[in-house]
């Protein structure tokens, strides 16, 4: 096996944004099965070590490609596109006011204890995070327009973070 291969490459699978889950889960433990170190508990130190690195690499790739963010993050890093993540002044304003609003909401939600109102919060975000998955699978698979695809992924990089602030939200309110 090659250190240097990317991650699609690693599993056998086409270098996009669609991809089959089964089949990645599929490839990643037979994978796993191939470099897990308990198969190698009994072979010398640097095959040991080899497959400790392998076996990490491979974990490495699975977590990479089997999330949405980070495998679109990743397309446009082999692209050498920059997604520009340090930089929030990117984001256009009206995109900025509408997080500002959404977290308002939740934030208010969360105070009244509001857990039906959080849940509803909830569904309305995922079904924009599938819509704008749905978008970037366009723009990065049909289109290769790795521009807009980053600023795509820039901007779901606010709204996959919302979505975690939000899960807090319900699990705080329930714990009350």
């Amino acid at each position: 096996m090659d250190f240097n291969t990317d991650h699609f490459t690693l599993f056998e699978l086409p270098v996009r944004f669609r991809l089959d889950a089964a089949l990645l889960d599929r490839r990643y433990l037979e994978m796993q099965s191939r470099v897990h170190p308990d198969r190698f508990a009994s072979a010398g130190e640097s095959e040991r070590r080899l497959s400790l690195q392998w076996a990490t690499r491979v974990n490495e790739a699975y977590q990479t490609l089997k999330k949405p963010l980070s495998r679109a993050r990743y397309l446009l890093h082999l692209a050498a596109q920059d997604v520009g993540s340090e930089n929030n002044v990117l984001m256009p304003a009206d995109f900025l006011v509408e997080q500002m609003e959404w977290r308002e909401a939740v934030a208010e939600a969360r105070a009244a204890g509001e857990h039906h109102e959080l849940e509803h919060l909830h569904h309305r975000l995922q079904g924009d995070i599938d819509e704008r998955y749905g978008e970037l699978a366009v723009l990065l698979d049909d289109r290769r327009d790795l521009e807009q695809a980053a600023d795509r992924v820039r901007r779901l990089m606010f709204i996959e973070k919302l979505l975690v602030e939000l899960d807090d939200a319900m699990i705080a309110c329930e714990e009350q």
